[in-house]
């Protein structure tokens, strides 16, 4: 994630301070220099760092903190509720109209940003929720973009409302709203050209597509890997055309991810949503809580809960509860497992929203090897059925077929096979790790 290097830094920082039974100023003092560091460096606005640090440190130095059973704890808690202030203390959702009535969301920002991809991406969102969405393709410059947002929409099973690169985008919006209402669709989300960099012609399109249509809701999609360049953009977009909140893309990449943190604090406008992947279910709701819970490495649970819920078959879970309880499941079992991991974001996905871990993520990278799991399921399709569902079958000749078959060494596979039997074994003597009931986090193993 994005504030790997920033949380590995706070994390040392209030190691530190709980390791010390009693606080003076200097100590915070001290310790607060090395968070304002770690901030700079990731990008947050001088300003903003600035603000925040003197907030913290007013509150920090106080009578009630210092004097406290556990200074430590208290002084990470008010970086925590600074952190979540920033970031705007409140979830902010896309305002929708009742009933059949349309609302008309415009996405905008700079060429390469996700703009489209995203557009789809909130498409997708709003649909599961019971809404009836309209794409519409108003980019008539890019030749790639009404095909791309066609293709995505053709993935999400949502209707994309184009007429070709010849019409005017305020003709093509005016004219989608009318489809939407004669269709009873109640969502229109109009993706309007980027360009590569703010101009005064694409200012003006803007203006005139929001007040030929009445836009409902602004939202501009910024690239979180641009850093301070993406609040400056937010800051340009917001007072040209006004927006009404910001989607923050690539925040799964190696970035510093300043943005985030700065953005709600310069230009007053919220984070709707986080890009953290390129397929079209890698959006994410933005909550600032949570965010802050990330960056100071204490996990997210709530969204891995909801991750959970969401991607995973609860049936199925409680059908792989019963082998694993009885040490009956195979490979097959073992596949699903992987793929229900893959539906998740990955291992690395899920383990970074883990308490206590977000700041390690290079360790964990270095244990969680994508490749290997990628060697082992090209080992488990090398197997026949009846090799998947019964493991004993495995003999030297069996294992000398599948090793030629996935590329590997027989060594490779008989290594795999041992882990997978010692698997199966602890398993059966831990009967409670499995949980079917909703809210929990069992359906699903972590297939190593």
């Amino acid at each position: 994630m994005a504030f790997e290097s920033l949380t590995e830094k706070l994390q040392n920082v209030f190691k530190k301070l709980r390791s010390k039974g009693r606080l003076t100023e200097s100590d915070v003092k001290s310790a607060l220099k090395e968070v304002k560091m770690a901030l700079l460096e990731a990008d947050v606005s001088f300003k903003v760092v600035k603000q925040f640090i003197n907030s913290v440190q007013e509150q920090a130095v106080g009578q009630d903190v210092m004097n406290g059973l556990n200074p430590g704890q208290m002084v990470i808690k008010i970086v925590n509720d600074e952190l979540v202030k920033l970031m705007g203390s409140e979830t902010t959702e896309i305002t929708l109209k009742q009933g059949n009535e349309i609302t008309v969301v415009m996405m905008v920002g700079l060429q390469g940003a996700g703009k489209t991809t995203t557009a789809a991406k909130i498409a997708g969102k709003l649909k599961a929720k019971g809404r009836k969405p309209l794409l519409v393709a108003c980019d008539v410059y890019r030749p790639a973009a009404i095909t791309q947002l066609q293709v995505n929409g053709e993935k999400q099973g949502i209707e994309v409302f184009a007429m070709g690169d010849k019409k005017k985008p305020v003709d093509i919006a005016k004219a989608a709203v009318e489809h939407a209402r004669g269709q009873g669709m109640n969502v229109v989300i109009v993706d309007t050209a980027g360009r590569l960099h703010i101009d005064e012609d694409m200012m003006q399109e803007l203006i005139a597509i929001r007040e030929a249509v009445h836009v409902d809701q602004s939202l501009l999609v910024v690239d979180a890997m641009t850093g301070q360049d993406a609040v400056n953009v937010a800051e340009t977009f917001n007072e040209k055309v006004g927006i009404d909140g910001v989607v923050l893309t690539k925040l799964d990449g190696d970035t510093r991810g300043g943005a985030a943190l700065s953005i709600k604090a310069i230009c007053g406008k919220p984070i709707f949503y986080v890009g953290m992947g390129e397929k079209l279910s890698d959006l994410e709701q933005f909550y600032p809580d949570r965010m802050a819970s990330r960056i100071l490495g204490m996990g997210d649970v709530m969204s891995l809960i909801e991750k959970a819920q969401a991607n995973l078959d609860e049936s199925k879970a409680k059908e792989m509860e019963q082998k694993m309880r009885k040490a009956q499941f195979g490979f097959d079992d073992y596949l699903e497992s992987m793929n229900q991991m893959k539906k998740m974001g990955g291992i690395s996905s899920v383990l970074g929203m883990m308490p206590g871990l977000g700041g390690k993520m290079k360790d964990l990278e270095g244990m969680v090897d994508e490749k290997d799991l990628a060697r082992k399921e090209a080992m488990i399709y090398s197997m026949t059925p009846a090799e998947r569902s019964n493991p004993d079958l495995l003999n030297p000749s069996r294992k000398n077929r599948i090793a030629k078959g996935a590329g590997v060494t027989v060594a490779e596979v008989n290594r795999f096979v041992k882990q997978f039997e010692q698997t199966r074994k602890m398993m059966k003597q831990m009967p409670g790790m499995m949980k079917g009931k909703k809210g929990k986090l069992g359906g699903f193993k972590f297939p190593f």
